[in-house]
């Protein structure tokens, strides 16, 4: 499993890399622009060099792009379309550029609109912004279930991956918040057994791509969105220790999102922490 957090691109896109190696992460995630504005990068050749030429000389060994807040692939507001197709598709040529896993994607609000309609418009989207790009995945990331969020189960992620052409580069991002704020039981390693067997059936185990790692701050199924700290939450050490530890997750990117004590983030404590969860988890399964 590579281990890693969020980290900034403040100062250029190579510096992300340094940032993760003082961490001690395996992987990093970024942004490939301000979250909150629709103003694209406009990273040229020589970044895209730099960033790939810091990874192949440090120990992180995969990058992942969150795609911005503000896309809303469920929209029927052209204007809104629009700017999501385009921002969604720039992130993926940049995730081409610097060899990205994938760009992480929300997958959009219906609001009171209905339920199907809107799985078909997103998917629509996802597979125009794939069309329009070479090689990197969107990954579609399981939601809390807050109202009107899309994504809230592995059907609606089934009906996303078949209106995007069910083509092999849509996948998942799990969050281990979102998995148990929308009511999936993480908290045994047979009820994360019986999850990951719904994924297999229902999405394929080769979807399967990243995870978030993070505690909940609100109680099992409040659909509700609000990271904790590691064990500093409702999920608890115990829980996200077999999390950590599920052999199907072997080899898949992982990145924290929790605020840090600081509220700034995750620190290199926390990253080395969740190593520590994870070779915890391994050694509960062996006894």
């Amino acid at each position: 499993m590579l281990i890693g957090a969020h980290v900034s691109t403040a100062g250029g896109l190579a510096k992300a890399v340094s940032r993760g190696e003082d961490l001690g992460c395996s992987s990093i995630q970024i942004f490939n622009q301000s979250p909150r504005a629709w103003k694209p990068s406009n990273y040229d050749q020589d970044a895209f060099d730099e960033f790939r030429e810091a990874m192949a000389d440090s120990g992180v060994q995969s990058v992942i792009i969150h795609a911005i807040y503000l896309i809303n692939p469920a929209t029927p507001d052209e204007e809104l379309r629009a700017k999501s197709l385009a921002s969604l598709t720039h992130a993926l040529r940049v995730g081409d550029a610097i060899g990205a896993t994938g760009v992480v994607l929300h997958p959009g609000a219906r609001k009171d609109a209905e339920l199907v309609p809107a799985l078909a418009r997103a998917g629509l989207l996802i597979g125009d912004a794939i069309a329009d790009s070479e090689n990197c995945p969107v990954l579609i990331e399981q939601m809390a279930g807050h109202k009107g969020i899309l994504g809230l189960d592995f059907e609606e992620i089934e009906a996303l991956t078949e209106a995007a052409g069910n083509v092999d580069r849509v996948g998942v991002c799990l969050d281990s918040c979102h998995l148990f704020a929308a009511g999936v039981d993480i908290r045994t390693a047979e009820g994360i057994t019986a999850m990951v067997d719904e994924i297999e059936e229902k999405l394929g185990l080769d979807r399967l791509k990243a995870l978030h790692i993070n505690d909940s701050a609100t109680e099992f199924g409040s659909r509700r969105d609000r990271h904790a700290d590691l064990g500093q939450g409702e999920i608890g050490e115990d829980a996200l220790a077999l999390f950590l530890s599920e052999p199907r997750f072997e080899g898949l990117t992982a990145t924290l999102e929790t605020p840090g004590k600081d509220k700034k983030g995750a620190s290199a404590e926390d990253v080395a922490f969740a190593r520590e969860l994870r070779e915890r988890g391994l050694a509960a399964r062996r006894s």
